[in-house]
């Protein structure tokens, strides 16, 4: 049975159409006109507990109103979201006591107080018995290494350091669903990968049913099985990457490092993307050739050093269908 259930969600703003000049702003004090933006278009989906799935679009796609929605914030216009067989915004309090969040750009934490005194006060609002708090805060304190940060005031803390600690933060209570709003955001190399280890493993130990909206598509291609792709309010795509890759292009890339210089690459089956002489770039379609036989195409025509087989990179899928949809 799906832990999250959204059929024909729907929600409608009204935004203030504002006219040039200074006419336009006295006229706009008397009457104002609006005009209607639909944030969701009747959305359908269902999340089973314990999967991990990326949530993308450009912005003003409808993300961050899906969210707001299925986290208790805000109310749809119609429609039906069931958690767990509650209704979010129906039964708030029930609700977040199960849920986690982490923004990118925003903390829970108390910003002049040292981390653990916030880590206790989250434990008395959402009323987490004294042992089992201990036991999940030593553990992931542990794992995320920020035993030296818990008597920093969080005003202190770098950007990197903070992120781990709101992760400590929103999963102390043991929540059975994750919302990740763009957490690597800013973040260095190092700690995007620290980020990622953590979340792939929790999800795999605790059964943590995660939803990752970002616009890093490495998070995506790191941690997310399935994809779900919204633009105009509409569900685009949803299903598993290498669906959507196909979805949009099959193409597969081979890149090719030569013994010796080349100036060209004739009678192959393979589009050159780029060519500097000791190392080429192929696009090929896997369903016209395979990278078997293009590669022996490749061998007889110049001696090879060294070769790999890639698929290009998410952005450019992701670009593509932006493209596709004008969005």
């Amino acid at each position: 049975m799906p832990q999250i259930v959204v059929e024909n969600l729907a929600k409608t703003y009204q935004v203030p159409i504002r006219r040039p000049g200074l006419w336009g702003a006295f006229t706009g004090i008397a009457k104002r006109s609006y005009r209607q933006v639909d944030a969701l278009d009747n959305i359908s989906f269902s999340i089973d507990e314990g999967e991990l799935v990326g949530y993308i679009g450009p912005n003003g796609a409808g993300k961050s109103t899906t969210i707001k929605i299925i986290s208790g914030i805000l109310n749809p216009d119609s429609g039906r979201c069931e958690i767990d067989g509650r209704v979010p915004w129906e039964d708030r309090v029930a609700h977040v006591s199960q849920i986690g969040v982490v923004f990118g750009q925003r903390t829970q934490m108390w910003w002049d107080l040292p981390v653990i005194e916030s880590f206790d006060l989250l434990r008395d609002i959402y009323r987490v018995d004294t042992t089992e708090y201990l036991k999940t805060k030593d553990e992931l304190v542990e794992r995320l290494e920020i035993g030296d940060l818990l008597n920093v005031p969080v005003r202190l803390l770098s950007l990197g350091q903070r992120m781990r600690c709101d992760l400590v933060a929103a999963l102390l209570h043991r929540p059975s669903i994750l919302f990740l709003d763009e957490p690597t955001v800013g973040l260095d190399s190092v700690s995007k990968l620290i980020f990622r280890e953590f979340i792939r493993e929790i999800n795999k130990e605790r059964g943590l049913s995660v939803i990752l909206t970002t616009h890093d598509m490495d998070d995506i291609e790191a941690l997310c099985k399935r994809v779900m792709v919204i633009g105009k309010g509409q569900i685009l795509s949803d299903g598993p990457l290498s669906a959507l890759r196909n979805q949009i292009s099959p193409e597969r890339l081979l890149i090719v490092d030569f013994e010796t210089e080349i100036s060209q690459l004739e009678g192959i089956q393979a589009a050159v993307l780029e060519n500097d002489g000791h190392r080429a770039r192929l696009s090929f379609n896997p369903n016209q050739i395979s990278a078997s036989e293009l590669i022996a195409q490749v061998s007889a025509l110049h001696p090879v050093r060294d070769l790999f087989v890639e698929n290009p990179p998410i952005e450019e899928t992701i670009a593509r269908l932006y493209t596709e949809n004008k969005l």
